[in-house]
């Protein structure tokens, strides 16, 4: 099924922001897997994932694998040989069919794709139905070198929680980098980047979230879908030592322009209330030097770690 590509949360954001067009945004692609695109999944190491666990909260994750656990099937559809990892929100989430949103990134060319669609486990992989496949501009991408790709990943288990310790809240304020999930009713699910100056996010507390909303291609296909449906998920990846930190809960758009007064080059601020914490301890395999910053970055807002 191809759902129509008409998505009214992202023409609402679009015209309160003043950007955009109706054809803008969704309606400009379609759910074909281009050769080139083809191409580029199969060089991938990592997958960055966006869905709803059983109980509806939203939550992003990530999958590994050697060049080439990423391939087509024909156009429209791609096979994953991977699935979540134990204790993943997401590791039982895909035993029948549901939504899912895509972000292909490569950090060593700063290039990145997206996709969404239906995914269903079959076994250890996820075989996706594509329905909407696009590039992506590498603006706020921070260029990293692969240094080693099999590190040994950890068997202690998942801890869960419902706010911040201090160490998150300290990862969380020096991250260049997180991946946000989110869905829609009728419009699938979405995942997609956030980059920054480390201190773009700022911590205001055990349970509270917020960040500047820069300037992108004005798609708003995040925020469209949070117009819609405030529920969303977080990711933040320990790039040196292969740790993941995923949040779920819901955001809010501030349009208030002396909010943003603060926020270097920002349009907008978004804040994120907590609800749930999980964090695994060398989930991925894989471990990443940073060699630069995006170039596009702005100065981070004056912020703290919130006691």
């Amino acid at each position: 099924m191809i759902r129509s590509p008409h998505h009214e949360g992202e023409q609402a954001v679009q015209r309160r922001a003043g950007e955009g067009h109706p054809g803008w945004g969704s309606p400009m692609f379609d759910n074909t897997v281009r050769p080139g695109f083809a191409a580029f999944l199969r060089e991938q190491r990592m997958l960055f994932l966006g869905a709803a666990d059983a109980d509806g909260a939203v939550w992003a994750s990530v999958l590994t694998g050697a060049a080439g656990f990423v391939d087509t099937v024909d156009p429209h559809q791609v096979v994953v040989d991977a699935a979540p990892v134990p204790g993943d929100p997401l590791a039982d989430a895909f035993t029948a069919p549901r939504d899912l949103g895509v972000l292909a990134l490569d950090p060593r060319t700063i290039r990145r794709i997206r996709l969404s669609g239906v995914a269903r486990r079959q076994g250890g992989r996820l075989r996706i139905a594509t329905e909407q496949v696009l590039g992506n501009c590498p603006k706020y991408l921070q260029q990293r070198e692969l240094v080693e790709s099999d590190a040994p990943v950890g068997d202690a288990p998942a801890a869960v929680r419902h706010e911040l310790g201090r160490q998150e809240r300290q990862w969380i304020a020096e991250a260049d980098t997180f991946f946000i999930a989110s869905r829609a009713p009728g419009h699938g699910a979405d995942a997609s980047h956030r980059g920054g100056e480390p201190g773009f996010v700022t911590v205001e507390g055990p349970r509270r979230l917020s960040w500047p909303d820069y300037p992108g291609n004005s798609f708003y296909m995040t925020l469209g879908n949070l117009s819609l449906d405030a529920a969303c998920g977080l990711l933040f990846l320990d790039w040196e030592r292969g740790h993941t930190l995923q949040l779920t809960g819901r955001a809010r758009i501030d349009w208030d322009p002396d909010r943003r007064t603060a926020l270097p080059g920002a349009l907008r601020r978004i804040e994120f209330d907590v609800e749930r914490v999980v964090t695994i301890d060398r989930a991925v395999p894989h471990r990443w030097a940073l060699m630069a910053r995006s170039r596009f970055n702005p100065p981070p807002p004056a912020s703290c770690v919130a006691p």
